[in-house]
């Protein structure tokens, strides 16, 4: 896989840093996201696939993208079909803070040191090219404004940033809430990052460890949200 097009982690990351502060929002919940997309990213190089709420490895050869090559070997290492939500909230924390160095060594970011209360020492990060971020974030305000279709990737990206609660950081106040509505619609247009959403707000609705019951053998489903998705958007250091 090659270094021309970046990945959903790495976009969905560079969505959530704070230009003026160097801080990610919403970063317990980003953990999960970057692993849901993740799981995108390989769908769409065909090294996975869904099987029913399963995500089944198809393909196992490398993408040559060595933390998307990591994700893939724990999949195949567990030998059967795994269910996206165990998957997406296993014990596989701190995906924030490992792709923040991989965008560093990218140089899509640098690293900032400083004190908190002018003794802790913190890291923030800010973007090489403010351009980047610009250009992600406006493929979502087209898909949002025009209502055509997005491609696959954008979709899925949208359907991330809306699971992990980014809609009010992207689009703050009352006059975003129509464009955050929009977001969380922009959901049923990529099965595979409708399938990993609804997995990343089901782990965070505390769910993930209860088997739905009467499960739909279709190739995707999409259950909806019974409950809206509660978000912070609490701006916190990264240390």
């Amino acid at each position: 896989m090659g270094r021309s097009r970046r990945t959903i982690p790495e976009e969905l990351l560079l969505l959530a840093l704070d230009p003026t502060t160097g801080t990610t929002a919403q970063p317990q919940s980003l953990d999960l996201g970057l692993a849901g997309a993740q799981l995108v990213e390989l769908a769409l190089a065909g090294r996975i696939a869904p099987d029913g709420d399963r995500i089944a490895v198809v393909m196992p050869r490398p993408t040559g993208d060595p933390t998307l090559d990591s994700a893939l070997e724990l999949l195949r290492r567990r030998g059967s079909p795994v269910r996206a939500v165990h998957w997406i909230g296993g014990p596989r924390l701190g995906l924030r803070q490992i792709y923040l160095a991989h965008l560093e060594r990218c140089g899509m970011v640098h690293a900032v040191a400083g004190q908190m209360c002018g003794v802790l020492p913190t890291t923030r990060y800010q973007a090489t090219d403010t351009a980047i971020s610009r250009d992600i974030k406006a493929r979502l305000d087209n898909a949002i404004r025009t209502g055509v279709p997005p491609d696959p990737r954008t979709a899925a990206l949208a359907a991330l940033a809306h699971a992990v609660g980014l809609g009010k950081h992207l689009y703050p106040g009352n006059e975003g809430r129509s464009s955050r509505s929009r977001l969380r619609d922009l959901i049923r247009h990529d099965p595979m990052g409708g399938l990993v959403a609804h997995a990343v707000m089901d782990v965070q609705n505390g769910v993930a460890v209860q088997p739905r019951r009467n499960q739909q053998t279709a190739s995707v489903p999409l259950q909806p949200q019974a409950q809206a998705r509660r978000g912070s958007m609490a701006h916190t250091s990264v240390h």
